[in-house]
């Protein structure tokens, strides 16, 4: 039952924190800074957490753990920063983005449905959507197939009589 709770509780503090973290003032800096940097922390935690799944005694959990972080940092941190984009130049979006509406714009975007309700008006934004497309295709190929190799190599290692 951890199994399952660990990694749930962890994508819902990071969604909480998501909702608690002030972003309602308008954003005087550069989101593309924000962005990059945030990328960069997404990064550096996802090859911590690949260095943990090779070392980890059961591997496949902790690939679920790593997963159920990595993909929700992911779009929060692309949530956050169209929430922000829109809070500094309104009009960046087809229509003013709550919280709760930059994260289903960054959802929709991720599962590549769009529905075509919210889509990006400036440039600015076309290019963090961009950004976005291109990570997401990253993360599901790229970040999924080195998972997998992660586990599958710490099983290999396990001595014989573990199973």
């Amino acid at each position: 039952m951890r199994a399952v709770l660990r990694p749930l509780g962890t994508a819902t503090g990071l969604v909480v924190a998501y909702y608690l973290l002030p972003m309602d003032q308008r954003f005087e800096g550069s989101a593309a800074v924000g962005l990059v940097l945030g990328l960069v922390a997404v990064a550096a935690l996802f090859t911590w957490q690949i260095r943990s799944i090779l070392r980890s005694p059961r591997p496949r959990l902790r690939a679920v753990e790593a997963l159920a972080t990595t993909v929700p940092l992911f779009l929060l941190l692309f949530a956050a920063t169209y929430h922000l984009m829109e809070q500094a130049r309104p009009g960046d979006f087809t229509e003013p983005l709550s919280r709760t509406d930059a994260l289903y714009f960054a959802l929709t975007v991720f599962s590549t449905v769009g529905f075509g309700d919210i889509t990006p008006r400036t440039e600015p934004a076309r290019i963090a959507t961009m950004v976005q497309l291109a990570g997401d295709i990253l993360l599901v190929g790229v970040a999924a197939h080195v998972v997998v190799g992660a586990v599958q190599s710490a099983l290999a290692r396990r001595p014989a009589d573990d199973g």
